[in-house]
Parts: C-alpha cells; structure tokens; sequence
C-alpha cells in the first residue's frame, strides 16, 4: 500500500524501541549507566591481547591464553551476536580507601571486595534484565559478568561508558575509576552509541601511584607486578622482594583507582547496592590472623573474598603482619609456623623474621630443623635460620 512506512524507517522504529526499553530496564534495576555497541567494535583488541600474553604480563593466569580467540572477538564466543550491550554501577567508596594503609594493625581489603560478590548481584540483575527483553523483542540473549571470556572494558569505551586509562581499568567522566561492568549480547538490532574518546591527557596519577611499578608503561599493565594479582590470583609464595612493597593490602590494590583525579566527579554508591560491610572496611590483623577455615569462611559468606580460600588469604594477612612492626602479632605468627598449609607457614617465618630481635628469631629457628617443605625451608634459609 502507498501509505506504508518504507521497511527502513520500521527497522529503525523497532531499534530505537527496543533500545530505549532496555535501557529503562537496566535503570530500573540499578544499572547506573547502559550503552550498546557492535560486535565488531574493537577490531584493535587481538593485538593488544597478543602483546600482553607475548609479554607473559598475565602470569599464571592461563585461562587468558586458553581463550585468547573468545576473548578477542564476540563474534567467536557466539557468530550470532547482533549487538552487545553494557552496562555499568557505580560503587565508589564515600572517602578514599587509601587511609586505611597508614593504620598498620588493619588489613586493607579493595573496595570492590568490602560487600557481596558482584559477581552474583550484578549478574541476578542482568538476568532479570534480559528476560524482560527477550520476552519484548523474540529475540535470543546472552549475559556475562567478569568470569566469561569477553573483553569488557574495551567494549565499554566502545559503548560509551568510559575510556581505558593508563592504569588499564574503565574511567568515566561520571563515575570516576569505579564503575562495575556486565554485558550481554543479543541478536537483536539495536540503537547504536557513540564510542567515548581518551580524556587522560598528561596526567599519570594512576601510574606514579603503584606501589610495585607495575606498569611498564601507559596503557599496559605487567600483572606479575600488580598487588591485585599477587594477592587474588596469585596461587604459591610472593617473592620476597614485593612483600614489603604491599604493605597492609591484604586483598586487591585501589592506589591506581583511588588515584584519578575524574573520581572527583564521582558520588558515593548508594545505600541500596554495594556500600562497604563495617566489618571488612579495617578489620585487625590480629583477628584475621586467628581465622581457621570454617571462620574464614563464616566471614567472608558471599564476598568475593572466599574464593581464595583461607590458606592464600592468611598468607596475605602474614605478610601485612611482616610490614606492621606490631610485635604483638609475633604470637600469632609462631602459632601459624605449625600450620597445616606451606603457604601459611613460609609466610609466618618471613612475618617473624622481622617481627622478632635477631637473637629471639635465632633461638626459635634452631627449634625448626624438622621442616620437610621445600619452599618453606627456603624461608627459613633466605632469613638466615639454616
């Protein structure tokens, strides 16, 4: 008929529609901001994720490798993907985490790491999302949070949330460094948002804020050096020469986040999603060094924290224990050297190697010849005990 509208203006209606009805749905359930972009957007991210594996800047974390292909193109992880959407929520902190670190009897757990895993929150919200969507629009729909293998942080500068900084996390004009991000990918058409551009500029805030120079150079990170690796993802004992470098960090690092000046702009995360537990924003050392597994686990249901485990996690608290100079931790730390797990017990002789007096540290190690593992042997050789 003559007073059809052409098939080009009714594709775009529907676009336009669906978009705008999925963006009212993220709205409505926390998203803070939600942007799309195509499958195809970053045509530049192989490379840099060939350059960084090349490097072995992600050291043990090969699952990086396994999936470099996935990774690198949304259109490997499913060729049906029309159009990838992302979405973000604030979760700035209401003052700056790095106060905790002058207060050396405390562990400093990031702030991400302070509530429930958002993994799980932000990945429910998704969920409820997508099904509404899909019911709308007949159209199929994948969501994904951190764990799958999809590069969200430059689908992100590519949808518009922010851009990388040199510190290789997501910076936003509103949100500053902290912003969670989620994706999902659909085979719908949808309204398409214009990518945001690089507003670093000169500043290297983020840089000259790393503790262990963990970055190369702009724009890369070396995780090998990074105190969110060696503290997460990191499985055995951290080399000696970083543990008096991560001082009371004991889960994550948020110097580089914390550092942007764009968090100006950035208001606290409200009440209703994220906000920090009271009990992890600066729990003792002393309590944390207390923890057996069943504790540990007790305290850390729901965070992301458990997934360490408490070995790992003890260890890290250990070398926040080796940097404190509170020698009212040295009983503790004798307690751990007959832990059941080597990680623990090297990190309790590093931890009492600079605890103790010299003589007092002597006489306990002539008691220890009964070691039987060799990477805590070797903590006990490199502090000059055998």
């Amino acid at each position: 008929m003559s007073g059809d509208a052409p098939v080009g203006d009714s594709q775009e209606r529907r676009r336009r529609t669906l978009t705008q009805f999925l963006k009212a749905e993220a709205s409505d359930k926390g998203f803070d901001i939600c942007r799309v972009t195509l499958p195809d957007a970053i045509p530049q991210a192989p490379a840099r994720l060939a350059d960084f594996l090349h490097h072995e800047y992600h050291g043990t974390m090969d699952w990086l490798a396994e999936t470099a292909a996935r990774r690198a193109d949304p259109r490997v992880l499913w060729n049906e993907v029309r159009s990838v959407v992302m979405f973000g929520m604030n979760y700035a902190p209401d003052e700056d985490p790095r106060g905790i670190l002058q207060q050396a009897d405390r562990g400093a757990i990031s702030v991400y790491a302070q509530n429930r895993d958002y993994h799980d929150v932000i990945k429910g919200k998704l969920k409820e999302v997508a099904t509404r969507f899909a019911a709308r629009a007949g159209e199929d729909v994948k969501v994904f949070v951190d764990t799958a293998p999809v590069m969200e942080k430059p689908l992100a500068e590519q949808a518009g949330l922010g851009w990388q900084g040199k510190h290789t996390n997501l910076v936003s004009r509103t949100f500053g460094s902290w912003l969670f991000l989620g994706s999902l990918f659909t085979t719908a058409a949808l309204s398409v948002d214009d990518a945001e551009i690089d507003h670093c500029g000169s500043c290297r805030a983020c840089l000259d804020a790393c503790p262990t120079n963990a970055f190369p150079e702009p724009y890369k990170i070396d995780a090998r050096r990074c105190i969110s690796y060696l503290t997460i993802e990191h499985k055995g004992p951290i080399a000696a020469d970083l543990r008096p470098l991560i001082g009371n960090r004991i889960y994550g690092c948020d110097d580089c986040l914390a550092a942007c000046p764009w968090n100006k702009f950035a208001q606290a995360a409200s009440e209703m999603k994220l906000r920090a537990r009271d009990d992890l924003k600066a729990p003792s050392l002393l309590f944390l060094l207390s923890l057996d597994d069943a504790a540990f686990r007790a305290l850390f249901s729901g965070s992301p924290v458990k997934r360490i485990g408490r070995d790992r996690f003890v260890r890290n608290v250990l070398i926040a224990a080796g940097n404190s100079g509170d020698t009212s931790l040295v009983a503790p730390c004798i307690g751990l050297c007959e832990d059941l797990s080597p990680v623990v017990r090297g990190m309790a002789v590093w931890a009492l190697s600079r605890l103790m007096p010299a003589g007092d540290f002597a006489a306990f190690a002539a008691r220890r010849h009964d070691e039987t593992d060799g990477d805590v042997r070797a903590e006990w050789e490199m502090a000059g005990a055998f």
